[in-house]
C-alpha cells in the first residue's frame, strides 16, 4: 500500500558526511586470504579515534541544516537510526540534538531496523511533518565500520551517515511522491546481545534476503504509482556491495547512467544505515529541477523502505550552501591495515 501523507511535504534539507581515512580491500585481502581477486569494493571509509555515530550524525545534521536554511530551533524532531550506537542504553538524538542546539524543546529518538533504521526515520518525519504536527523534522541513519576480522563484512563495513530535513512542500528541494514498505521475518543477519560482531548468513543474505525485499518494494511502488523506470532520473538502492545494488538495478529495469550517481560503495563501503541515504545525497547534488528520484533502502531482518521524490527549482540555490558528498569521498587519507584496527578498537590489550 502507497503511503502519502495528506500535506505536501518535502526534502528541505540534506547532508551527508564521511570520515577521511580509506582502507584498501587489498590491505584486507594480504592479512586473511591469497590475493586481491575477486575484492567486492575498492576501499572502504573508517573513522578516527575521535569519530563515532554520534559525531557522524552531527555533521551531517549540520550540512542538512544549511541547506534548509532555518534554525535549529525550527525541528521538532530529531531521529537517529544506527545499528552501531555509542551507547547501548543513551540516545544519540540527544546527543546530535544538544550538539545542533536544537534541544530541549524537540522529539528525540533513535531507531533501529539494521540497515534501513535510516530511512524508516525519514519516512516517520514525514508522516509528523505530512500531518501538520511540525514544520520541520530530521530523519539521520549513521554508522561506523563494523565486521569480525578476517570476516567478509571486514572488506566493506564502512562508515559515514546522512541527514534528511522533511519541510513542506514550499521549501522542499525535492517533493516526497509516496513511500511503500515491505517487511518479513527473514533472519540473514543478527547480533545477540554481549556479541562483538554481526553474523549473518553468507549467500542467503542475497536470496532471499536483499533481492527478495527491495525487489519487491521497488517493483509494487512503481505499479501503485503508475510509473516505470524511464520516469526516473536516478535509482538508488542499498549498497553492501557492488554487485547487489547493479543487478537489483538491471532487473528492476533501470540502466547504468541511472544507477551510477547514488553508487558509492566501491569508494566509502557499506554505510549500513546511511548506505542509501547517503546515496541519496549524492544524486541530489547533480540532479535538475523536474527529476524524479527512487530510492530503496533494505534492513536485514528483513525489509526495504521504496520512496519515490521530484526535485525542485530550489535545488539550485541551495544546494552549495554546504559540501556535496562527493567533496568528502575525495577527501581521503589512505591507512594500512594495523592503523584500521588501531582505530577500531579492535586490539584488546588486558
Amino acid at each position: 500500500m502507497l503511503l502519502k501523507p495528506s500535506r505536501a511535504v518535502g526534502i528541505a534539507g540534506y547532508g551527508a558526511y564521511i570520515p577521511r581515512y580509506r582502507l584498501p580491500a587489498s590491505e584486507v585481502a594480504e592479512m586473511w586470504s591469497d590475493g586481491a581477486a575477486g575484492l567486492p569494493i575498492t576501499e572502504k571509509a573508517v573513522p578516527g579515534l575521535d569519530e563515532d555515530t554520534a559525531t557522524i550524525a552531527i555533521e551531517a545534521a549540520r550540512n542538512a541544516l544549511r541547506r534548509a536554511a532555518i534554525a535549529p530551533t525550527d525541528l521538532r524532531a530529531i531521529w537517529v537510526g544506527s545499528e552501531s550506537h555509542p551507547y547501548a542504553v543513551k540516545p544519540t538524538s540527544t546527543i546530535v540534538a544538544e550538539a545542533l542546539e536544537a534541544a530541549p524543546l524537540v522529539q528525540a529518538a533513535d531507531w533501529e531496523f539494521a540497515c534501513k533504521a535510516g530511512s524508516e526515520a525519514i519516512i516517520a518525519a514525514v508522516g509528523m511533518v505530512g500531518s501538520s504536527m511540525a514544520d520541520y523534522a530530521m530523519g539521520i541513519g549513521a554508522d561506523t565500520a563494523q565486521g569480525r576480522p578476517g570476516d567478509a563484512l571486514e572488506y566493506t563495513a564502512g562508515a559515514g551517515g546522512a541527514a534528511i530535513i522533511i519541510g513542506p512542500a514550499a521549501n522542499s528541494l525535492a517533493l516526497f511522491e509516496g513511500s511503500l514498505s515491505y517487511v518479513t521475518d527473514t533472519p540473514d543477519f543478527w547480533r545477540r546481545p554481549q556479541a562483538e560482531y554481526p553474523s549473518h548468513g553468507m549467500r542467503f543474505t542475497g536470496d532471499p534476503a536483499y533481492f527478495h525485499h527491495i525487489l519487491t518494494a521497488g517493483e509494487m511502488l512503481l505499479a501503485e504509482m503508475k510509473r516505470t523506470p524511464q520516469d526516473y532520473r536516478f535509482v538508488v538502492l542499498h549498497q553492501p556491495n557492488v554487485k547487489f545494488p547493479t543487478r537489483a538495478a538491471a532487473e528492476l529495469g533501470f540502466k547504468q547512467e541511472q544507477w551510477q550517481a547514488g553508487l558509492l560503495v566501491g569508494q566509502i563501503g557499506n554505510t549500513y544505515s546511511g548506505a542509501s541515504i547517503v546515496g541519496l545525497t549524492a544524486a541530489l547534488d547533480v540532479a535538475a529541477p523536474g527529476d524524479r528520484i527512487l530510492v530503496i533502502s533494505f534492513g536485514s531482518g528483513a525489509g526495504s523502505d521504496a520512496m519515490s521524490f521530484e526535485v525542485t527549482a530550489q535545488i539550485e540555490q541551495r544546494r552549495n550552501l554546504a559540501p556535496t558528498t562527493a567533496d568528502y569521498v575525495a577527501r581521503r587519507t589512505v591507512i594500512d591495515y594495523a592503523t584500521y584496527l588501531r582505530y577500531r578498537g579492535k586490539l584488546k590489550m588486558k
